[in-house]
C-alpha cells in the first residue's frame, strides 16, 4: 500500500534518519516536509530539511512553521543531544534550495484539501504546526487519512522529566489539541522507541547504501550515540522518529491498544500523556471523554531496526 505523507519534523539526528526513509521507501510518496523548533531552532530545522532532500537528489517542498510553543516559554534546543547544528556538529555543505513561501500550517491545509482522504500527517517533533493547521481549517479532522505522532509515553516514563517525553513537554498545549482533535490518530511513544536500538553495525550498512546522505547520517549518528551511551547505557541510539514510519508501513511489528488520551499542560506533570484504555472504568468518567486513538504499547524492536536498516541500505 502506498502512503502519501507530510512529514512534520525538527531535524535532529533521528529525524534525519527518518527523513532518509521517507525519501527512499518505495511505498512512501513524500508530499512535503514541514519544520518546527524542538531539537533545533526552526531556521536550522528548515536548513536541515532542505539539505537532506538535496543530498538524496530530491526536490521536496519544505515549509517552515512553529518557532516556539503556543503558550509556555520555549526551552533552548538540546545541543548536548543533537549538536548545535542538529546533525552532530559535523561540517555540512551549503543548501541550494529555498523554503516554500507558505507557512507549515497553510502548506498542510492546502495539501490535504487538494487530496482529501489521501494524506497522512506524520509528526515527529512538537506538534504546533498541526495545531495551527487545525486552527486554520477545523474540518481537517475529516479530510486527513491518518495522523501518526511520535511522542508521549504510556508506561515508560519520560525522557526530559520523570513523566514527560520531549515533544509533548516542548508544547503541551498544542499536544493537548492535536491528540484530542478527533481525527484517526496513532501515538508512537517511548514505550516502543526505547525498545529499538540502532547499533554501529546497522549504521555501517546504512552509510554504505546512502551515498552523500549516508555520510551525514553516519557522522551525526556518532554524536548521538555518545549521548545514548551516557543516557541509557546502550551502544547505539534509539531511532525514535523512524519508528513512526515503521508503524505506518509495518504495523504488524507493533502491539497497540485503543483508548483515550489527555496531556497535562501545567504543573509537575506538564507534558505527561495520560492514557485510559477503551472500556475500562475509573472512579470518575473524565479520563474517558476524549476521542478514541491508538497507542503503541509493545514492539519487536529488533525487527523494526532491521526494517529501518534494510530500507536505507
Amino acid at each position: 500500500m502506498s502512503h502519501a505523507i507530510i512529514f512534520d519534523t525538527d531535524p535532529g539526528v533521528d529525524d534525519a534518519q527518518a527523513i532518509a526513509i521517507a525519501l527512499r521507501h518505495p511505498d512512501i510518496e513524500l508530499l512535503g516536509l514541514t519544520t518546527t523548533y524542538g531539537n533545533v531552532d526552526v531556521e536550522t530545522a528548515t536548513h536541515n530539511a532542505l539539505l537532506l532532500s538535496e543530498l538524496a537528489g530530491r526536490e521536496i517542498p519544505v515549509a517552515q512553521g512553529a518557532a516556539g510553543p503556543m503558550v509556555k516559554p520555549r526551552h533552548a534546543p538540546p545541543k548536548h543531544i543533537h549538536g548545535g547544528n542538529g546533525l552532530g556538529n559535523i561540517p555540512l555543505p551549503d543548501v541550494k534550495g529555498k523554503a516554500d513561501p507558505r507557512s507549515a500550517a497553510q502548506f498542510i491545509v492546502d495539501t490535504v484539501n487538494a487530496r482529501p482522504g489521501e494524506v497522512t500527517l506524520v509528526a515527529v517533533g512538537p506538534v504546533g504546526n498541526l495545531a495551527a493547521a487545525l486552527q486554520l481549517a477545523p474540518d481537517l479532522v475529516d479530510k486527513v487519512k491518518q495522523v501518526v505522532v511520535m511522542g508521549g509515553s504510556i508506561r515508560e516514563g519520560g525522557n526530559v522529566t520523570p513523566v514527560a517525553e520531549a515533544n509533548m513537554f516542548n508544547d503541551p498545549d498544542a499536544a493537548a489539541r492535536v491528540l484530542t482533535a478527533g481525527w484517526p490518530l496513532a501515538l508512537v511513544g517511548l514505550d516502543v522507541t526505547h525498545r529499538c536500538v540502532l547499533t554501529p553495525a546497522h549504521m555501517a550498512r546504512i552509510e554504505a547504501g546512502q551515498g552523500e546522505l549516508g555520510k551525514v547520517l553516519a557522522g551525526s549518528y556518532a554524536f548521538y550515540r555518545d549521548f545514548y551511551q551516557e543516557f541509557l547505557g546502550i551502544d547505539g541510539c534509539c531511532p525514535h522518529d523512524s519508528c513512526a514510519l515503521a508503524w505506518l508501513l509495518r504495523p504488524d511489528l507493533f502491539t497497540t491498544a485503543p483508548g483515550h488520551l489527555m496531556v497535562a499542560t501545567e504543573g509537575a506533570a506538564e507534558g505527561q500523556t495520560i492514557f485510559a484504555p477503551q472500556g475500562r472504568g475509573f472512579i470518575e468518567p473524565r479520563w474517558s471523554q476524549t476521542p478514541i486513538v491508538e497507542a503503541c504499547l509493545e514492539v519487536d524492536g529488533e525487527a523494526v531496526v532491521e526494517w529501518i536498516t534494510d530500507t536505507l541500505a
